[in-house]
């Protein structure tokens, strides 16, 4: 630093001979020009030495960091790219490969443990065959995908449609797209408009769980009680409901396009555009006419049907924790179906197949003392 100092000095004084004064230091002329260069725009302070150190290794990433990335991971197996970046980020500053680049270097050395995607147990593989010859025979629900209204509060849209007539039975914004919420509003639509045979949905929640038995989840069992058949659409098939779908899209284009300032506006919104849908727009797929020119409402009764099982199985009531026995050796079967009635088909030994209702939930295995109780209760 002092040769530095001593060079600009004498280099910045009048009639000063750069190239002797560059020979005499030691230094290249390219060198001397520049420090001459700093000094007069900085000061001093231009004479400092600068890291050489580059901002970034864009064809490869050092062995010593590829090193302290590894020992790192040994030391940290929990860790992932974005924490062990911010780790080596202390040691190593601009140099810190990417997240990316740490996911590479992990995978290529075998430091990477990979999940197992779990098959759900229950999954629908072909596509669904419904057909609905009157009013009630089948019903469609969905949840149309959110938007907000002017004042950002999220609209959450639940749809139903009787399939045969495009009824629009249901269009209303939910706060949350939960079971009870759903519940809440089916019941409306069953005392109001009948109870249909079957309900057609996709595999979402909640209406289905596909980690649950048969994919029931509590609102599902619900409609299974009550008589309705559930009616599974591939997962990722859209076009296996295309008639709701062809009606979220018109959702789309009239409503979500043009959002009200609240929620309670664009209820009112969603109202008149459902009365319009179902009283005034013709359709070309019912010749003309309008739905409520084809809909007719059912007198089926809003009532839960005890269960019947053949002689011979066991029956057994599904406790609020989703097994049926004791607290202490009991058999878990699926929260789904708390509080109902399931049979129990045997199989031979201790193996048995679950129903509920006409719904198989597959089979189980009963332990010894669960199936001697059982026979003492039957």
């Amino acid at each position: 630093m002092s040769s530095k100092i001593s060079f600009v000095e004498q280099a910045s004084r009048a009639g000063a001979n750069i190239a002797e004064l560059c020979r005499a230091h030691g230094i290249s002329r390219q060198t001397g020009h520049k420090w001459l260069k700093r000094f007069r725009a900085r000061g001093y302070e231009g004479l400092e030495d600068h890291s050489r150190r580059p901002r970034s290794s864009p064809l490869a990433t050092g062995e010593e960091v590829v090193a302290a990335l590894l020992a790192a991971r040994v030391a940290r197996p929990r860790w992932g790219p974005r924490k062990l970046a911010g780790l080596l980020r202390r040691q190593f500053g601009a140099a810190t490969p990417s997240e990316r680049t740490i996911n590479r270097v992990l995978e290529r050395f075998g430091q990477v443990r990979h999940r197992r995607r779990r098959r759900g147990l229950s999954v629908v593989e072909r596509a669904p065959q419904v057909t609905a010859s009157a009013s009630n025979d089948v019903w469609t629900i969905d949840f149309k995908g959110w938007w907000r209204a002017i004042d950002g509060t999220r609209c959450e849209p639940l749809t139903v449609r009787d399939a045969y007539s495009r009824f629009v039975l249901a269009l209303v914004l939910l706060p949350r797209a939960r079971g009870p919420e759903v519940q809440a509003v089916m019941t409306r639509l069953f005392r109001r408009h009948g109870v249909p045979k079957a309900i057609q949905c996709d595999n979402g929640s909640p209406f289905i769980c596909t980690r649950s038995p048969a994919g029931l989840t509590k609102l599902s069992a619900w409609w299974v009680s009550l008589g309705i058949r559930i009616v599974r659409s591939r997962p990722g098939c859209p076009q296996d409901n295309g008639g709701h779908e062809r009606m979220h899209l018109d959702i789309a284009g009239e409503l979500q396009a043009v959002p009200e300032a609240t929620v309670a506006l664009q209820q009112r919104a969603c109202d008149r555009w459902r009365q319009e849908f179902n009283h005034v727009r013709p359709h070309d797929a019912l010749k003309g006419k309008t739905p409520s020119d084809v809909y007719r409402p059912s007198r089926s009764h809003l009532t839960i049907r005890p269960p019947v099982y053949p002689p011979g199985w066991l029956v057994r009531k599904v406790t609020h924790n989703g097994q049926f026995g004791d607290t202490k050796d009991g058999q878990f079967l699926s929260t789904a179906v708390a509080g109902y009635f399931v049979g129990l088909q045997p199989l031979g030994g201790l193996r048995h197949r679950a129903w509920f209702y006409d719904v198989d939930l597959g089979e189980l295995e009963l332990t010894p003392s669960m199936r001697v109780l059982s026979r003492l209760a039957s």
